[in-house]
């Protein structure tokens, strides 16, 4: 790890909803909250709990040195696809080994609540 550089994912108890133009497209009680120096908490949802018919794998693909490989996902619309809307880390790094194959969605696509 890159001095003063730290992240850390943990499971925890909370609901989160991930909506795109209105649609529901994932919501959990146990994602994974990520926190990375530097960058903001991101959360991230289990697969079973993903709209996953709603997405097709994209061929993008990235490296992170703190988490791994991501692939990413893009949600299907046959007038207006969002292309790689959301990512995921196959095999990641031991120290993050709790983010494995959840989904997190980019901010400015999609609308990621936290609810009581």
């Amino acid at each position: 790890m890159a001095a003063g550089h730290h992240v850390e994912a943990a499971v925890v108890e909370q609901h989160i909803r991930v909506e795109v133009n209105g649609q529901v497209v994932a919501e959990t009680q146990q994602p994974v909250l990520l926190k990375e120096t530097g960058l903001p908490d991101r959360w991230y949802i289990p697969p079973a709990d993903v709209r996953l018919d709603l997405f097709d794998p994209s061929d993008l693909r990235t490296t992170c040195p703190f988490k791994g490989e991501a692939t990413y996902w893009t949600l299907r619309d046959a007038t207006n696809p969002t292309r790689n809307i959301a990512w995921t880390y196959p095999d990641p790094l031991p120290t993050v080994s709790a983010i494995k194959d959840h989904l997190a969605f980019y901010d400015r696509h999609a609308t990621v609540t936290a609810l009581p």
